[in-house]
C-alpha cells in the first residue's frame, strides 16, 4: 500500500474544520481533504456563496457530499463555538481544525507591494482588523476546538503562516506582525498541548502564493512568479498522518516539500 493510500484509509471519515475555505489555499485544503474521505466544515465570514461553490465542486468530484458550507466570522467567540458545535452534532467528533482565514495587506493598501505604508499610516480600525482575524481567531478557534479533541485522545491544529522575512519586511504592518503572533501561539499551544495526542503546527507555502491576498491589477511578471494555492496539500496531508504523531511546535515550509524528505521542510515554530 502506497504512503498516499495508507493516509486516506486513516482519514476517511475524520471530520475537519477549514476557516477560510471559500477561495485560494483554503478552497484547495478543503478539496484535498474531501478528496482524502473526510468530512469538511469550510467556513467564510461573509462570502457563503464561496463555500457553498466548493461544497458543491467537492460533491462533483466525490460522488457524494463531503464538504458543510457555514458562514462563521472567526473574530466571533460565539462563532467559532457554533462551528465546533456543528461538527459535532452533524458528525460525532472533531479531528482537525485548520486555521487558515486571514486578512492581509490589501486592506492597508492596494499598493502594497509597491508602495510600502508605514505603521503610524496606517488605519486603526484596517489594524484591529486584521489582528483581530489573524490572531484572535485562531485562538477562539482552538479554545472550541481543543477540549473535544482532548477527549478523543488525537488531533490536529494547523495554523497557516508565512515567510519569516516577510514578517519583518519593510511596510507590512499589521500582517507580518500578526503572523508572528500566530507562531508564538503555535509553539505556545503545542507545549501546552504536550503529551495529550493533540499537535500543533504552522504550514506555509514558502512564498507569495496565488490567492485573494494578492490584489488585482498586480503586474503580470509578479503573478507568473507565484506559487499555487495545491502547493500546502501534500504537506497538509502529512501532518494529518500518524506519520507525523510525534511533530508539533514545527513549522512546515511547503515548496520545499518532498516525499520522504520530509526533514528538509521543517523548522522550529516561532519568529
Amino acid at each position: 500500500m502506497s504512503s498516499t493510500s495508507a493516509t486516506e484509509d486513516f482519514l476517511r471519515e475524520r471530520v475537519a474544520i477549514v476557516t477560510g475555505g471559500g477561495r485560494g489555499m483554503g478552497r484547495a485544503m478543503t478539496l484535498a481533504l474531501a478528496a482524502a474521505g473526510m468530512h469538511v466544515i469550510a467556513t467564510a465570514a461573509r462570502e457563503r456563496a464561496e463555500v457553498e461553490a466548493v461544497a458543491e465542486e467537492a460533491q462533483r468530484q466525490c460522488g457524494h457530499a463531503r464538504v458543510l458550507p457555514l458562514c462563521a466570522d472567526v473574530t466571533h467567540e460565539d462563532d467559532c463555538e457554533r462551528v465546533v458545535a456543528a461538527a459535532l452534532q452533524r458528525f460525532g467528533r472533531l479531528d482537525v481544525l485548520v486555521n487558515n482565514a486571514g486578512r492581509g495587506m490589501k486592506y492597508v493598501s492596494p499598493q502594497f507591494l509597491t508602495e510600502p505604508t508605514r505603521f503610524w499610516q496606517t488605519d486603526p480600525a484596517v489594524w484591529r482588523m486584521v489582528i483581530d482575524t489573524n490572531v484572535n481567531g485562531p485562538f477562539f478557534m482552538a479554545r472550541a476546538a481543543v477540549p473535544t479533541m482532548l477527549q478523543a485522545g488525537w488531533g490536529r491544529i494547523v495554523n497557516l503562516s508565512m515567510n519569516r522575512e516577510t514578517m519583518r519586511r519593510r511596510g507590512f504592518s499589521p500582517y507580518g506582525p500578526s503572523k508572528a503572533a500566530l507562531e508564538s501561539e503555535t509553539v505556545i499551544w503545542a507545549q501546552d498541548l504536550a503529551g495529550t495526542g493533540v499537535t500543533v503546527n504552522a504550514l506555509l507555502p514558502g512564498g507569495a502564493t496565488h490567492t485573494g491576498m494578492i490584489p488585482e491589477g498586480v503586474d503580470a511578471s509578479v503573478r507568473a512568479g507565484l506559487l499555487v494555492p495545491e502547493v500546502v496539500v501534500p504537506p497538509l496531508l502529512w501532518l494529518l498522518s500518524p506519520a507525523a504523531d510525534t511533530v508539533t511546535g514545527k513549522r512546515v515550509v511547503a515548496n520545499r516539500w518532498r516525499a520522504g524528505h520530509e526533514g528538509d521542510a521543517l523548522e522550529d515554530a516561532g519568529c
